[in-house]
């Protein structure tokens, strides 16, 4: 028999959660293995998803806190985009997926986990990344650690953040 080992699941399955909204920290320091910040600029920040559905699960959100797409100004929200093609840009040149999940959950019963602060979810695709694992044992098998993902991404982000490549 064969083991899964993601420890980082028992902090979502037993409820135990961070105090404050991660979408707002109050200081922000690159790199941040710690928060799996991996970017961030005065409109828009990315971190990675400490409960993954696949490996590479990227958060990208306003700065401001707000719960709707309707909160947002012109400029907010064309930031927020932007962050996202530039997010699926690093994600294909690092890790090479065949394709991305990208959505936005608005509301708790629509399946937000933070409903009071808009995030748009970026889960990179590969063929057969979904297999038995899912169907029988409600289980997802992500292969890579987040830290070690992070290191792989956070070199791609800081290029953007420095202006050495377009947005």
């Amino acid at each position: 028999m064969k083991v899964l080992w993601a420890p980082w699941r028992m902090e979502y399955i037993l409820g135990k959660r961070e105090p404050g909204c991660p979408f707002c920290p109050p200081e922000i320091k690159l790199p941040d293995e710690k928060r799996l910040i991996l970017y961030v600029d005065d409109k828009t920040i990315v971190i990675m998803n400490k409960f993954p559905y696949n490996t590479g699960h990227l958060l990208v959100s306003p700065r401001r806190h707000v719960p709707e797409l309707d909160d947002l100004s012109p400029d907010e929200l064309s930031a927020l985009m932007l962050t996202v093609r530039t997010s699926i840009r690093i994600l294909r040149e690092v890790m090479k997926p065949d394709g991305f999940n990208v959505g936005i959950n608005l509301g708790k019963v629509a399946g937000a986990g933070i409903p009071e602060h808009l995030h748009i979810q970026i889960v990179p695709r590969w063929d057969g990344d979904v297999n038995f694992m899912t169907v029988f044992g409600d289980v997802r098998v992500v292969p890579e650690h987040m830290i070690a993902t992070y290191r792989r991404l956070f070199p791609h982000f800081e290029k953007y953040m420095a202006g050495e490549k377009d947005l």
